[in-house]
């Protein structure tokens, strides 16, 4: 059995705009000024609570309150500008042909998880090893939803010959705490800090050179 594990954001998809829309809108929405796309996409990673708190300070001990909301501007807005980086879908392609099984280990909510898998028609090449935010009461850096998506694939026992791939410092510690080895996507958005990994990816393919 052969494993490889996606992070969402900055790793197979590009959302940067669509995120950026969706804070914005909720700002507008509190009474205030916008901020840049840089300054949201500096708060993505660690799922949408965080991205509110540092990305509407303005409205500290609502958090709880307006989560909905930007909720429900997020799904107004996901579906704007989202795409699959060059050489995505391709490589997913190709690591099923290899026989390579798959899953999706993301603090993004569960509900624009699915949503953009469909539409991006990627979802079929993960099946039920989908773990989003909400699906599991610790999010990444934890290592509990890479394995809660493991326990998805039938006789899969991770090991140091599976991967978790993504962007952001939590997937490579969630990666790393988990056993398997770990690929740091360096076109992404997110953030290294002091994390290490086993490979790095330039582009979306280079993965298919360590997963053969």
């Amino acid at each position: 059995m052969k494993s490889v594990f996606f992070d969402l954001d900055g790793t197979l998809i590009d959302s940067r705009a669509d995120l950026a829309e969706a804070v914005n809108h909720t700002r507008r929405d509190a009474g205030l000024k916008e901020i840049s796309l840089d300054e949201v996409i500096a708060n993505v990673g660690c799922g949408a609570k965080y991205l509110l708190e540092k990305s509407v300070p303005e409205l500290e001990g609502r958090f709880e309150e307006i989560l909905p909301h930007f909720y429900e501007n997020y799904d107004l807005h996901l579906l704007d500008h989202v795409s699959l980086y060059p050489g995505a879908a391709e490589t997913l392609c190709e690591l099923a042909n290899r026989g390579w099984k798959m899953g999706i280990v993301t603090n993004k909510p569960n509900f624009a998880t699915h949503k953009i898998l469909k539409h991006l028609n990627i979802a079929q090449y993960f099946g039920d090893a989908i773990i989003a935010g909400g699906d599991c009461e610790i999010m990444k850096p934890s290592p509990v939803p890479l394995k809660l998506a493991a326990e998805k694939i039938e006789g899969c026992v991770l090991s140091e010959s599976d991967w978790m791939v993504g962007d952001n410092w939590t997937d490579l510690e969630c990666g790393k705490a988990a056993g398997v080895s770990t690929a740091f996507c360096s076109f992404g958005f997110g953030h290294l800090k002091e994390s290490v990994y086993t490979a790095k990816l330039d582009s979306f393919g280079d993965l298919l050179k360590y997963c053969k």
